[in-house]
């Protein structure tokens, strides 16, 4: 029997979430974890920056431990969904590198304090802002898991790649005639269910 750490698996529950996330860009082009492939925009790289200033303000700002380099999609006059997107002259490599700093000062909060230390989030609502770091945790994986669904979905639709990483699809096991057929049976269960 193994001992309960709660810090630490939320943690690793966080890391596995960040994973997840990023690898979704791997082998893609530029273009392609650009491409906005939903009505409100959604894609790839966007999702990355917008987690990058989750962490960063939910690990720094709510623990009074600021990030040290000013976001300027944060600042007050930013275009409204600027962190959803990224400009042509943000590289990947530069959202991608913030994501692993925004990590690395998560990370440096996590070990600092204990879990049920206090901290205040200053755009969350009075009667809430109060909160305790497992409550962070716990916020920041759910966010986390929640773009990496969505990202699973965006990743899906360029090129069919789809699982939860290199390694582990998590998906049953079939070839492309198996999900062929199995998506042409859903959807013809689905025209079925809508003519009832």
């Amino acid at each position: 029997m193994t001992g309960w750490e709660p810090k630490s698996d939320l943690h690793h529950y966080l890391q596995t979430a960040r994973e997840a996330l990023l690898w979704k860009l791997d082998g893609l082009s530029e273009y392609d974890i650009r491409r906005p492939l939903t009505p409100t925009g959604t894609n790839l790289l966007g999702l990355i920056k917008h987690v990058a200033g989750v962490e960063l303000g939910y690990f720094g700002d709510t623990f009074g431990r600021p990030f040290a380099e000013p976001l300027r999609w944060m600042e007050d006059g930013a275009e409204l969904n600027a962190d959803m997107w990224a400009t042509a002259d943000e590289p990947r490599e530069e959202i991608v590198g913030l994501y692993h700093r925004a990590w690395a000062h998560s990370d440096a909060t996590i070990d600092a304090l204990a879990l049920d230390a206090i901290g205040q989030v200053p755009w969350w609502p009075d009667d809430r802002r109060r909160v305790t770091l497992h409550r962070i945790l716990v916020h920041v994986i759910a966010e986390t898991n929640r773009h990496a669904g969505h990202a699973d979905i965006v990743r899906e639709l360029i090129d069919g790649a789809a699982g939860l990483r290199e390694g582990n699809d998590n998906l049953a096991p079939g070839d492309q005639a198996w999900w062929d057929t199995y998506r042409s049976r859903l959807e013809r269960v689905a025209r079925e269910a809508g003519q009832n």
